[in-house]
């Protein structure tokens, strides 16, 4: 299982030339599944993605310091 993460300004995902789904500012995450990954390679890929540190931390003003996690709530 492979994950790629990228912030994004917008993304959406379009099935036959239809948008089936799309977000503003944020995240995107493509993941790569093969028919042997398990449940415990998915919780693995969550978790990775979950402790990125990719926003600024206002506290400490650095610029790639704050987790996806906590992250959330700076995007709110």
């Amino acid at each position: 299982m492979r994950a790629v993460v990228q912030r994004v300004l917008s993304a959406s995902v379009e099935v036959e030339g239809r948008v089936v789904s799309a977000i503003g500012p944020g995240l995107l995450v493509l993941v790569g599944v093969h028919e042997t990954d398990t449940d415990s390679d998915a919780d693995y890929i969550c978790r990775k993605v979950l402790n990125m540190r990719l926003f600024p931390n206002d506290k400490t003003e650095k610029a790639w310091d704050q987790s996806v996690s906590l992250g959330i709530i700076y995007l709110s």
